[in-house]
């Protein structure tokens, strides 16, 4: 998963109630010291141009990956790559959720906004991808369950549970080794089962509070560069881990969705894995950051729209699976596994732009107005910015 609000003379806007927009993350105010870039989000609030570069950069490798995944068999340097990608593209994404949950706590219009930017596009496209299924794959037996996250959709039902316990994180003394030490737990709990896919919930859960736990200051240090050049070897030392590891690991284990006696591993492997990928995935992701540009970019503005992307391009994947279109050998061969990555790029950039985001903004980021009952404190904000802006008026006149 950034424009300056223009000033108005030397009168300040009032700031607005502080609420996460629809892809989970509260937008990336940008933090003190750091360098700005001018550009804004729709209700005005201040973006750092990095995190949104990081989005979508992230966003654009899970595309990727996803397209590989019927590739990968036939190439040992793919399914390397695929291996790496795997990673820390994910980890990066939470971490950057993570960090900017610090500010939630039960304030009605932030869980308001957690319920119309999570909880309702978990449901419609929880709907959605099994109908699809139905009538795209001709599968009239396939459920739907709220309860069973479904493809992409594990995102959404984590990013609410893990949002919801942020006031807990922020009272422990040490989150960050207990959040693991539950990671470790999952990994040898296979009672845990499907529900809400409890398991990646509870196994991506330390890259969240890690993300709580950051200060700006930590995303300074990772854009020295020195860091920049050192990620080049650590990178290529990765591909080469990967190319070797290939026949000899399971890549279920950077999915984090099954404990270790389910991948037919023993009981202990599954800490130790837990631990050990914590480690490689905080490595590759600083490595990740450090590439990550500072200034706006072309792509700076499809930060915001990163959620579309991820949820939208999952039936782009699967409809192409459900043809049998990426059987045809022409894709099994280095060309076609570029062209493809190349298409699976272009597409989920497609969807991070403004006009889709317009079409299915009333799925992913509905008013719902009329569900939720009127919040005192915020109608005293409301009432309060009226009166400034009238003030402003009375000024300007």
């Amino acid at each position: 998963m950034f424009d300056a609000a223009s000033s108005h003379g030397q009168h300040r806007r009032p700031l607005p109630p502080a609420q996460s927009p629809a892809e989970g993350v509260p937008s990336p105010r940008t933090p003190a010291g750091a360098r700005q870039s001018p550009q804004a989000d729709r209700s005005g609030k201040t973006r750092d141009a990095f995190f949104d570069n990081a989005k979508y950069l992230a966003i654009v490798l899970v595309a990727m990956g996803h397209s590989w995944e019927p590739l990968k068999g036939d190439s040992r340097i793919l399914e390397a790559l695929y291996t790496v990608v795997y990673s820390f593209h994910m980890p990066a994404f939470i971490i950057i959720s993570g960090f900017f949950s610090r500010s939630f706590d039960m304030r009605p219009d932030r869980l308001k906004r957690l319920i119309t930017g999570v909880a309702v596009p978990y449901v419609v496209f929880e709907t959605a991808y099994p109908l699809f299924k139905r009538f795209v794959d001709h599968s009239p037996d396939q459920e739907i369950s709220l309860l069973d996250p479904w493809y992409l959709t594990w995102f959404l039902c984590a990013l609410f549970v893990w949002r919801l316990t942020t006031p807990v994180w922020k009272l422990v003394r040490w989150p960050l080794p207990v959040a693991l030490g539950i990671a470790m737990l999952a990994s040898v709990s296979p009672s845990i089962g499907d529900d809400l896919d409890l398991q990646r919930v509870l196994q991506f859960l330390p890259y969240f509070v890690l993300g709580l736990c950051m200060k700006p200051e930590h995303f300074h240090l990772v854009r020295r560069p020195w860091v920049r050049a050192a990620a080049v070897p650590v990178f290529a030392a990765a591909l080469v881990f990967g190319w070797w590891a290939v026949p000899r690991m399971n890549t279920a284990w950077f999915y984090h969705r099954d404990s270790a006696q389910e991948l037919g591993a023993p009981w202990w492997a599954g800490p130790v894995m837990v631990v050990a990928m914590f480690g490689c995935s905080l490595l590759l992701t600083a490595c990740f950051f450090a590439w990550v540009p500072r200034r706006k970019m072309w792509f700076t503005t499809l930060g915001a729209g990163t959620l579309y992307g991820y949820l939208l391009h999952g039936f782009l994947v699967k409809y192409a699976d459900y043809r049998g279109w990426l059987d045809n050998p022409a894709f099994h061969h280095p060309l076609g596994e570029i062209l493809v990555t190349a298409v699976a790029a272009t597409a989920v950039t497609l969807l991070c732009t403004a006009p889709v985001r317009r079409v299915f903004r009333c799925v992913m980021e509905p008013q719902m107005n009329w569900a939720f009952k009127q919040d005192a404190a915020e109608l005293a904000r409301e009432r309060q910015q009226k009166e400034r802006e009238r003030d402003r008026e009375k000024v300007s006149a």
